[in-house]
């Protein structure tokens, strides 16, 4: 298994190199040059596995067992998922309605991040011990991820992570689960700007193939193949919880709605159904509906500005998975996928080409949400299951609740014309204790865990980057002074 970028302009390389990067220098993203087929017989077999079954399944199919060999795989998934909270590490609530509802917020930040990142910085540590090497890791966060890619590697002696969090658009949990982590090897910056803005400077810094060679760069964030590869993983789950059956004729369908930002988690789900999963996806946004508009109409452009949202965490304006999705709906056409993307980047505007937003189309529903939507999904759910959703995941729900479930005939799996109804899971990438705004906007009362009442307590170091400071030269600076203990 080799992989390539989007963008065609470097040689392959094997999952360390993927692991071990950002960007691809040629600005594209690493993905799989093929993506394994999966037929009924190992769908059976698979569908009495845990969820960290099917975790060390998939990554088995992407990393070669001369790379990692399958026990020490196998026990870094382990070690991954042992602090989580729930037995089942992903849980699935089955709510009124038909309202079926995907708990991967039980790991240590409370967010589904937690899954794909407490697996990475396995993957990294194992990969840096063997070869004594250290890394410099760059993360941009619009709330979750920086805390999770934290969690992750915080207290190793091989890396050094540096998380720009936009200063007072993330929750006051989100960023205390941030600034209170005291490690040496932590470097929090508070970044007076918004997500997008302070995914400049890292983008910037990877530019610089010098600087990023010299002093291994590598990013966390989702356009690190790692995270994708593990994220397949929920589709799998939430299919073997949810389907009715898996008898030998017949395989049902079933709709996946997902929650997204950066559009990983939507990633993960095309690469599932192209892996033969017989799932729907639909994909659902706040506000900042650039991936909505991008699936129904083919534009795929920036509005003149990031919205704030009670959804903080996907108040994203540059989706920058997208490439990938377009990538794998192109028959992995690199030539096309390069021109479409360096015309976005200089114009930050792109109409799809007609086939490819039909196949677009064809592969994914979109929806969006407003905050009024989100508060009624959070309230109707909390009258009708007692259940308190996070603003994300109240974008799954309203989406749930404006579109009852519905008979469809899936292109690839003619059977299903047979079943009356497809089943439904809604992802919940977050716990609604980490967003007491938004529980309080609705007019519930907040569930909040001991461990994150004990945050307003600890001690908190973060570095500020004011506007009109040269963020990436600041960047660089600590960088540089860290990379000379080594």
């Amino acid at each position: 298994m080799e992989y390539v970028s989007t963008r065609g302009g470097v040689r392959a390389v094997d999952f360390e190199g993927a692991l071990l990067s950002g960007y691809a220098p040629d600005g594209g993203l690493f993905m799989p040059q093929r993506i394994p087929s999966l037929d009924r017989d190992t769908l059976r077999r698979w569908s009495s596995l845990s969820y960290p079954g099917l975790v060390k399944e998939l990554c088995s199919l992407f990393i070669p067992a001369e790379l990692v060999p399958r026990n020490a795989l196998n026990e870094m998934i382990d070690r991954a998922f042992s602090r989580f909270r729930h037995k089942d590490v992903v849980h699935l609530s089955r709510l009124k309605d038909g309202l079926n509802i995907l708990e991967l917020w039980h790991g240590v930040t409370y967010a589904f991040k937690d899954l794909s990142l407490s697996c990475t910085g396995q993957f990294l540590q194992y990969f840096l011990e063997k070869k004594q090497k250290h890394v410099n890791i760059l993360v941009g966060t619009s709330g979750d991820t920086g805390s999770s890619a934290i969690e992750g590697v915080r207290g190793q002696k091989n890396m050094d992570i540096f998380v720009l969090l936009p200063k007072g658009l993330c929750t006051q949990i989100q960023e205390l689960q941030m600034t209170t982590v005291i490690e040496d090897n932590v470097h929090v910056f508070a970044a007076h700007g918004n997500s997008d803005e302070i995914d400049e400077p890292i983008k910037e810094l990877f530019a610089d193939v010098d600087f990023a060679g010299k002093y291994n760069l590598m990013s966390l964030n989702s356009i690190n193949w790692s995270r994708i590869m593990v994220q397949i993983a929920h589709y799998f789950y939430a299919y073997f919880q949810c389907a009715p059956s898996l008898d030998p004729t017949l395989l049902p369908v079933v709709e996946m709605v997902v929650p997204t930002g950066g559009g990983g988690n939507t990633t993960a789900g095309c690469i599932a159904q192209k892996m033969g999963l017989p799932i729907q996806l639909v994909t659902v946004v706040n506000s900042n509906d650039i991936i909505h508009r991008t699936v129904q109409h083919g534009d795929f452009s920036l509005a003149e500005n990031v919205k704030a949202t009670l959804a903080s965490a996907m108040d994203i304006q540059e989706p920058y998975n997208v490439e990938r999705i377009l990538w794998l709906l192109s028959g992995s056409d690199s030539h096309l996928i390069k021109t479409l993307m360096e015309q976005f980047n200089i114009s930050k505007r792109l109409k799809l080409p007609e086939d490819l937003h039909r196949k677009l189309s064809e592969t994914l529903g979109s929806c969006s949400a407003s905050d009024e939507d989100i508060v009624g999904a959070m309230r109707r759910c909390w009258e009708e299951n007692q259940y308190l959703l996070c603003p994300h995941s109240a974008v799954a729900a309203h989406y749930h609740y404006l579109r009852p479930h519905r008979a469809c005939l899936h292109p690839k799996f003619s059977c299903f014309s047979f079943l009356s109804s497809i089943p439904r899971c809604c992802f919940a990438p977050a716990s609604a204790a980490k967003f007491q705004d938004a529980v309080l906007r609705a007019n519930l009362v907040p569930q909040i865990p001991p461990e994150i009442t004990a945050l307003t307590a600890m001690e908190t170091r973060s570095t500020p980057l004011e506007r009109g400071q040269d963020w990436a030269q600041v960047l660089r600076g600590q960088i540089e002074a860290v990379s000379q203990q080594w």
